[in-house]
């Protein structure tokens, strides 16, 4: 078995696995341009990570979304849930940063965070010196009261496509519960149905 053949890469892919499982990163929708959008749940991150596979599920999804892209397309958005602060371990921020710089400073459009609070701006200042310019300039912070109104105009489908967990009435949570959607998996994360929506909603947009 891959186990006792391979050790360390089923150790690897275990862990993988794992920080899929919290369904804290995921694909779905569009923006009103077009781009995909990648979903950061902070509040569903453990408080103590493993930063290096939280770092590689990032990257495994964001080559699959750069994979669907159509022609045309470029770059994707990342949206991040900031209703909860990040996990107190600020080597994964900083991975995440850095897997940034290094693989997709240029397929990214911009990171919105929001609604951001203090801590999230906290924890902001003491990121934003440490980026390179062009990837500092296309993080944007939106406030509580500002969110409900910013989202309407970047997602798609407006209003109706803000998640219930930002205030709005699009449940994410029936494709990417908590629990995950195959409990008796040791992937219980909905990658392929993730990965399918995504495209269906790529194709309906290009119609």
């Amino acid at each position: 078995t891959a186990c006792v053949e391979q050790p360390e890469k089923y150790t690897k892919a275990k862990a993988l696995a794992t920080s899929l499982n919290y369904s804290a990163i995921y694909w779905h929708g569009l923006d009103k341009k077009g781009r995909s959008i990648l979903w950061l749940r902070c509040n569903r991150m453990p408080w103590f990570p493993d930063a290096e596979a939280q770092v590689n599920s990032y990257i495994l999804l964001s080559d699959e979304g750069i994979k669907c892209m159509p022609p045309g397309v470029t770059d994707f958005v990342v949206l991040a849930d900031s209703n909860s602060p990040p996990p107190p371990n600020p080597q994964f921020m900083l991975n995440i940063l850095s897997a940034l710089v290094k693989g997709y400073p240029d397929r990214l459009h911009e990171l919105i965070s929001c609604p951001v609070g203090t801590i999230i701006q906290s924890v902001m200042k003491l990121l934003l010196p440490l980026m390179p310019t062009r990837l500092a300039s296309k993080i944007i912070l939106i406030s509580p009261e500002d969110t409900k109104e910013k989202l309407a105009g970047i997602l798609l489908n407006g209003e109706d496509d803000i998640p219930t967990f930002m205030g709005g009435t699009c449940d994410h949570d029936k494709f990417y519960p908590a629990e995950g959607s195959f409990p008796d998996k040791e992937l219980k994360f909905d990658y392929d149905g993730m990965r399918s929506r995504l495209e269906e909603s790529i194709k309906a947009y290009h119609k």
